[in-house]
């Protein structure tokens, strides 16, 4: 038997939109204030759901924390329409951690962006009060990605929270240097964490959930 539970819920955003939404709770709470976890998934476009979380979301609910995944407008139960550039979905970040604030008692979060996901977080971190931190998993900095997401990219670089950037050496979309020139000209609390030889898509994978989960608890007593 998992050590977490599962409930659902749906969360409207301030455009009308209904996102499919699942809160993942340890069995037995902690005690202190650690964060809220919001985990943000990968591109809509291309597939991406909150399906894709649920080993990192179980994992950090079985280590004492609570954990929030959604589908963005337009994925799976939820209504509107997928956006290409990923600017509608802000809203629904921001809805989502409205929510956590308000239902969950929650004054701190944490949040997490999956590749396509991890732009769209970024760009929601200094919209919303209670955002303590922000991880981001392969984050698409490169130039063929950058097309689409490179608006994004001046929120969360000029953010002065602290920010974590995972990626695998051989992402694909990003290389570590396309990722360090990016990152030098950030505010505030930066560090990364370069896994060897992984791909862009195998970092998504369930083999990587309990690392991606630990490396995410690291940072939290940090912050």
């Amino acid at each position: 038997m998992s050590n977490c539970t599962v409930e659902t819920c749906t969360v409207e955003t301030g455009d009308g939109a209904k996102l499919n939404t699942r809160l993942f709770r340890p069995r037995e709470a902690k005690e202190g204030n650690d964060p809220v976890v919001v985990l943000v998934h990968p591109y809509s476009v291309l597939g991406g759901c909150q399906g894709l979380l649920r080993g990192m979301a179980t994992g950090l609910a079985e280590k004492g924390l609570q954990a929030v995944t959604f589908d963005m407008r337009g994925v799976g139960r939820s209504t509107g329409k997928a956006s290409l550039t990923g600017f509608a979905e802000i809203k629904d970040v921001i809805a989502v951690c409205k929510w956590v604030s308000d239902n969950l008692d929650a004054n701190r979060i944490l949040l997490v962006g999956s590749s396509a996901g991890a732009p769209i977080a970024g760009s929601a971190v200094d919209q919303i009060e209670q955002v303590v931190g922000y991880v981001s998993l392969g984050y698409p900095f490169g130039m063929t990605a950058s097309i689409l997401f490179g608006r994004h990219h001046k929120a969360i670089l000029q953010s002065p929270k602290p920010k974590l950037f995972v990626m695998g050496t051989r992402d694909g979309f990003t290389s570590v240097k396309q990722l360090k020139n990016k990152l030098s000209s950030a505010a505030g609390r930066v560090e990364t964490h370069l896994i060897e030889g992984v791909s862009h898509f195998q970092m998504e994978g369930a083999a990587y959930d309990t690392q991606m989960v630990n490396l995410m608890l690291e940072f939290i007593v940090s912050l």
